[in-house]
């Protein structure tokens, strides 16, 4: 996702240890994880609902095409300007 190497990770650990210090390192690492996993939580449940809401709207035009192809007898064919004109 980032494509972050071996060497980034390392300057980002030395960074993170002198700004926040040996001691407090491991509490920070275990927030910022619970951070993660409640981010992708909540990004997977909205991804859910948006397929199930998109799968409900695919449905109801899926049907509404249905039923316009069989109120037309010629399949469907009759749009705007296809009407006859009579002279």
């Amino acid at each position: 996702m980032f494509d972050i190497g071996a060497q980034e990770l390392v300057i980002i650990f030395i960074v993170a240890l002198l700004v926040i210090g040996p001691q407090k390192l491991p509490e920070f690492g275990r927030t910022a994880g619970k951070w993660v996993v409640e981010i992708r939580r909540g990004i997977n449940i909205a991804k859910d609902r948006m397929k199930d809401e998109f799968g409900e709207q695919n449905e109801m035009s899926g049907d509404i095409i249905k039923v316009i192809a069989k109120k037309e007898p010629d399949g469907g064919s009759s749009g705007p300007g296809d009407e006859k004109v009579k002279s």
